[in-house]
């Protein structure tokens, strides 16, 4: 009991929020069959100008993810006046 009491508590602080109680969490559903993602990205790039710049060349050299954990991205930008967007949507269920 008593070492249930402190992970508790230091989930409580990881999270910093109570947890939920068992009756509300029962009234709560996610579980649909389908799954729809959108993601909206809108950017413009618009009366730039570059003169006198020397772009180069990007690379990922082997080994360069190695122990990486989590979801490691790479975003790479070799030229000028370039808007990169990005945008990562992740789906975990639980069954």
């Amino acid at each position: 009991m008593y070492t249930a009491f402190i992970c508790a508590a230091v989930l409580l602080q990881a999270f910093d929020s109570a947890p939920v109680s068992d009756e509300r969490l029962a009234a709560m559903h996610a579980g649909a069959d389908t799954v729809n993602n959108d993601m909206l990205l809108n950017g413009a790039v618009t009366e730039n100008t570059t003169s006198h710049v020397v772009s180069g060349a990007n690379t990922i050299s082997s080994g360069a993810f190695s122990n990486a954990s989590g979801l490691p991205v790479a975003i790479q930008n070799s030229g000028s006046n370039v808007l990169i967007q990005n945008a990562t949507i992740i789906n975990i269920q639980m069954q």
